[in-house]
C-alpha cells in the first residue's frame, strides 16, 4: 500500500508534465499563424524577411516552406508600400446603388502584416489609421478590414531611441482599431488566432524580450479551437491589498514584485490587460472594489499613456469611491531611450520601482 501511495503522486506529476507543455511565446505565435493559414486559405503573411529567412525573430519559421510564395511573402523595405498592399488585399468589387457614383469594396483576403518593429510602423501610419481603421466607418459598414498588423513593440535591449518605443497608447487612441498586447504564450496563441479571425483591423503588439520565454501550456490551450476573446483581461495572481495593472512584459515584473511583497505580508492582485482597446475597465474596477488600491505599470512614456487612461476611467467610474489612496503610475521615463545600459535600465520600470510604488500607495 505504501508503494502505491508513493507511486500515485509520481504518476500525477508525469501526467501533468505531458498535459502542460513548455512553449515559448515565439512558438505560440508561430503555431497560431500556422493553424490559421491552414484553416482559411484567405489568410496570408507578408513583411520584411518573413519567408525564406523565417522572419527577423524566427516567428514565421517553417511557414514559407509549408505554404509557399503566394501566402508567405517577402517584401521590400517599404512599410508604407506593403502595409498599403495588405489593406488593399481585403478588397473585391461590391455593387452599390448607382446614385452614389462610387465603387466600394468588400473584404476579400485576410492579411497578416508584420512590421520588423513597430517603430517602423510610423512609415505606414497613414495606411494603418486613415485606410485600415476608418474604412469600415467611411463605407457605412459595407467594407470590413480584417487585417492584423503585428510585430515587436516597446523596449528591447541596447537598441536605443529609434527602436525602443511603446506604441500602445498611440494606437489605443484611435477608434476603428483593436489593440492587443499579449504577455504569455497562452496570450500570444489565443489572442493572435482571435485577431486573425476578427473582421476589424487589429494592432498586435508583441515584445522582443518575451519571444524566447517559455510558459506552461495546457492541453486546452493547445487545441486548434482555443481562442481568447479580445477585450478581456486576466487576473494572473489573486490578492486583496492592492491591484497591479499592466500589459506585455511588464506583467512579468509585476508578478516578480508581487512575490517579493508577499514575503512581507502584502498580497497584490496582478491583472494582465491582454487588450489595450477595447479596455476591460470592468475587470480593473472589480479588483479595485476588493483591494481599494491601484498601481498601473507600463513601459511607455507617462504623458497621455495607458496608465493615465486607466486612472481617468477609474476617476470617472464607480470604483473611484472605493480607493483608499490616490492611484499611482509606474512608467518609462519621459525621454528618448538612451543607448548606455545603465541609462537604459533607469529609463524603464524595474521591480524595485513597482515595490516602492506599492509601499508608497499603502503607506507602509
Amino acid at each position: 500500500m505504501s508503494h502505491l501511495a508513493c507511486f500515485l503522486p509520481c504518476a500525477i506529476c508525469i501526467i501533468n508534465c505531458i498535459l502542460l507543455l513548455q512553449v515559448t511565446v515565439r512558438d505560440a505565435l508561430n503555431q497560431a499563424m500556422d493553424e490559421e493559414l491552414e484553416r482559411d486559405e484567405r489568410v496570408f503573411l507578408l513583411g520584411e524577411e518573413v519567408a525564406q529567412y523565417d522572419g527577423a525573430y524566427k516567428v514565421s519559421r517553417g511557414l514559407w516552406k509549408k505554404y509557399g510564395d503566394k501566402r508567405i511573402i517577402d517584401t521590400p523595405i517599404t512599410e508604407m508600400g506593403f502595409a498599403g498592399i495588405a489593406v488593399g488585399a481585403n478588397a473585391k468589387l461590391h455593387h452599390v446603388p448607382k446614385r452614389t457614383h462610387h465603387i466600394l469594396f468588400q473584404a476579400g483576403l485576410r492579411p497578416i502584416c508584420e512590421f520588423m518593429t513597430f517603430n517602423f510602423s510610423m512609415q505606414a501610419i497613414d495606411q494603418v489609421i486613415n485606410s485600415a481603421a476608418k474604412t469600415y466607418y467611411m463605407s457605412a459598414g459595407l467594407q470590413s478590414v480584417p487585417i492584423v498588423f503585428r510585430g515587436p513593440n516597446g523596449a528591447s535591449a541596447g537598441v536605443a531611441a529609434q527602436h525602443s518605443q511603446c506604441f500602445a497608447a498611440w494606437y489605443g487612441h484611435c477608434p476603428g482599431l483593436k489593440v492587443v498586447s499579449p504577455w504569455s504564450a497562452e496570450d500570444a496563441r489565443g489572442l493572435l488566432k482571435s485577431a486573425i479571425r476578427d473582421d476589424n483591423p487589429v494592432v498586435f503588439l508583441e515584445n522582443e524580450l518575451m519571444y524566447g520565454v517559455p510558459f506552461e501550456m495546457s492541453e486546452e490551450v493547445q487545441s486548434k479551437d482555443f481562442l481568447i476573446p479580445i477585450g478581456k483581461a486576466k487576473i494572473e495572481r489573486q490578492g486583496n491589498h492592492i491591484t497591479l495593472v499592466s500589459h506585455s512584459r511588464m506583467v512579468s515584473l509585476c508578478l516578480d514584485a508581487a512575490a517579493v511583497l508577499a514575503k512581507e505580508g502584502i498580497e497584490c492582485e496582478v491583472i494582465n490587460m491582454r487588450t489595450i482597446r477595447p479596455l476591460d475597465a470592468e475587470a480593473i474596477e472589480t479588483s479595485i472594489m476588493k483591494t481599494n488600491h491601484l498601481v498601473t505599470v507600463e513601459g511607455g512614456w507617462p504623458q497621455f499613456g495607458i496608465g493615465a487612461e486607466i486612472l481617468a476611467w477609474i476617476m470617472e467610474g464607480p470604483a473611484f469611491n472605493y480607493l483608499d489612496a490616490p492611484a499611482v503610475r509606474v512608467t518609462g521615463v519621459d525621454i528618448p531611450m538612451p543607448y548606455a545600459k545603465i541609462l537604459e535600465d533607469n529609463s524603464i520600470p524595474q521591480i524595485k520601482d513597482i515595490i516602492f510604488s506599492v509601499k508608497k500607495t499603502l503607506n507602509v
